[in-house]
C-alpha cells in the first residue's frame, strides 16, 4: 500500500493525497453526523487526467475506490471502509464553457450546483436543476445519482439536462463524448450508463449541461386545500391554465407544515395551519405583467371553484424565498430523534391512500410516532421523515418495512431521486424485476470485473 500513495502522490502532487492524521482535515458530509471518514487515504486529483491516473494506478494494485462530490447524499452512497481509498473530486473546479449561442455550459465534475447556477445566469441563462444542497452538491454528483429536485415538473431530472459526459472506467480508460448537441442519434448514448449508476460504474469527470432562457418573470404562492382530491385537480388546473410554465407544485402535508412554522422555527406561518394540505406552486415565464395576471386568474378561478381555502401570492423576491425556506427547512428535521428519511415515488392516484397507510401503521406500532409527508407532488415523488422506534436497534428495519413494503402493490419506487447506495439495496427487488437486476449485474462485472468502484453500493 505504501507503494501506491506513493504513486498517487507522484500523480496529484503537493496536498493531493491525504493520509493517516492529515485525513482529520478531511471534515465529515452534511449528513454524516459529525463521523469523521474511514478510508486508507483521500486522493484529491485535481484535474481530469489525474483522476484516470489514480485510478488506473489503484486498478493495478487491486484497490478499491469511493467516490466523493459534495457528499450531501442520503442514502450511504459515498461510505467508505478503512480499507479503501477515496477519490475526491472537489479539486475539479473549472468551467470550462459558457456556450450563449448553443445554450450549454462544459464543467469539471467538482464544480458545485450554485457556481454553475450562477454562470449560467451571468451569461444570461438558466440552469434549472436546483435542490435545497445547491451550494454544496457538485454536477458530478447529480449527474452519477440522476438527481432531481424543485424543478422536475417542467425540466425534468438530471439525466434530461446532461447532454454529453466524459467519464474513467474501472481500469482508467477515458470515455469522452462530450456531445453538445439535442439530436445525436449516432449509436447507442454512452452517458447515460454513467448517470444515476452511483459511481459503481465510472467516474464522472466532466459535463455538458443543457442551459435554458432565463425567465424573465416568477409568480409564487403558497395556497391551503381542504383534501388531497382538490390538490391533484388544483395541479391539472393550473398547468393547463398557465400554459407550460408551472415550474413546480410542491406539497405540504400538515404535519410538515406545522412542523416548520411551529414553536422554535423562527418564522410567522403564512397562513394558518388548520388545513390538511398546502402546496407552494411557481410559475416562470416571459412577461411580467401578463404573466402575473394569468397567474392570479388561474388561482382565483380555482379558488372559486373550491379547489383552495386559503392563499398568499409573494409580491417580492423576499418574500418568496421566505416560502421557499419553509419547503427546503430539512435540516430542521435533523432535531427529530430519532429520524429515519424516506425518498420515494407512487402513483398519484394511490399517493393518499399509502401515506394514509404508513402513518397508521407506525401509529400502531409505535403510538408516539411521527411521519412528516412532503414531496414534488407533480412527479410522484414524496419524502417522509419519521421519528419512531430506536434507530440504533430493530426498529429501524421495522419502519423501512412498513414504509417500503406497500410500494410493490401500488407499482411505486423506493427511491425517487435519491439512490440506492447502502441503504435502500436490500429492497431495490421492491421496484425491480429480476430480469433488470441481472442487466445490473451484467454491466457491472463489465465494466467493472474486479467490483473497485464504490464496492457494495446499489447492488
Amino acid at each position: 500500500m505504501s507503494k501506491l500513495l506513493d504513486q498517487l502522490h507522484a500523480v496529484t502532487g503537493p496536498g493531493g493525497v491525504l493520509a493517516g492524521e492529515a485525513m482529520a482535515g478531511y471534515g465529515p458530509g452534511p449528513w454524516d453526523g459529525g463521523r469523521p471518514v474511514q478510508a486508507m487515504a483521500v486522493v484529491q486529483p485535481a484535474t481530469p487526467a489525474q483522476v484516470a491516473a489514480v485510478v488506473a494506478a489503484c486498478h493495478a494494485a487491486r484497490q478499491p475506490l469511493v467516490v466523493h462530490g459534495g457528499r450531501t447524499g442520503l442514502v450511504h452512497g459515498t461510505d467508505s471502509r478503512a480499507g479503501e481509498v477515496v477519490l475526491s473530486l472537489a479539486r475539479l473546479r473549472r468551467i470550462e464553457a459558457v456556450d450563449a449561442v448553443g445554450r450549454t455550459l462544459t464543467a469539471e465534475a467538482g464544480v458545485t450546483l450554485q457556481t454553475a447556477q450562477e454562470a449560467a445566469e451571468s451569461a444570461g441563462l438558466l440552469l434549472p436543476l436546483d435542490m435545497g444542497s445547491r451550494g454544496s452538491a457538485t454536477l458530478g454528483g447529480v449527474a452519477a445519482t440522476n438527481a432531481g429536485g424543485n424543478r422536475v415538473l417542467r425540466y425534468g431530472m438530471a439525466r434530461m439536462l446532461v447532454l454529453g459526459l466524459e467519464a474513467v472506467l474501472a481500469d482508467g480508460t477515458v470515455v469522452s463524448a462530450l456531445n453538445r448537441m439535442l439530436k445525436n442519434n449516432a449509436g447507442f448514448d454512452l452517458k447515460h450508463v454513467f448517470i444515476g449508476s452511483e459511481g459503481t460504474l465510472g467516474v464522472i469527470t466532466r459535463l455538458v449541461m443543457r442551459l435554458q432562457a432565463r425567465p424573465q418573470s416568477r409568480q409564487t404562492a403558497l395556497v391551503a386545500l381542504h383534501d388531497f382530491a382538490g390538490m391533484t385537480a388544483l395541479l391539472n388546473r393550473v398547468d393547463a391554465g398557465l400554459g407550460g410554465t408551472l415550474s413546480a407544485f410542491e406539497a405540504l402535508w400538515q404535519s410538515y407544515y406545522r412542523y416548520v412554522t411551529g414553536p422554535g422555527a423562527g418564522r410567522t406561518p403564512p397562513l394558518a395551519g388548520d388545513y390538511p394540505y398546502y402546496v407552494l406552486l411557481e410559475a416562470e415565464g416571459g412577461e411580467a405583467g401578463s404573466d402575473a395576471r394569468r397567474f392570479e386568474d388561474v388561482l382565483a378561478q380555482a379558488a372559486e371553484a373550491g379547489l383552495i381555502a386559503d392563499a398568499v401570492i409573494t409580491r417580492s423576491d423576499r418574500e418568496r424565498d421566505a416560502l421557499w425556506a419553509l419547503r427546503d427547512d430539512v435540516m430542521r428535521l435533523t432535531l427529530l430523534r430519532p429520524l429515519f428519511l424516506f425518498d420515494v415515488s407512487a402513483p398519484l392516484v394511490a399517493m393518499e391512500a399509502y401515506v394514509d397507510a404508513v402513518r397508521g401503521a407506525l401509529m400502531a406500532r409505535w403510538p408516539e410516532a411521527h411521519c412528516y409527508t412532503f414531496g414534488h407532488l407533480a412527479d410522484g415523488n414524496l419524502h417522509l421523515a419519521v421519528s419512531a422506534g430506536d434507530p440504533a436497534g430493530a426498529d429501524r428495519a421495522e419502519v423501512e418495512r412498513l414504509v417500503y413494503g406497500p410500494l410493490q402493490a401500488i407499482g411505486g419506487s423506493v427511491s425517487a431521486e435519491h439512490g440506492i447506495g447502502l441503504e435502500k439495496k436490500p429492497y431495490l427487488a421492491l421496484c425491480r424485476s429480476p430480469a433488470e437486476l441481472a442487466l445490473m449485474r451484467t454491466l457491472k462485472s463489465t465494466l467493472d470485473p474486479h467490483g473497485l468502484l464504490n464496492p457494495g453500493k446499489v447492488i
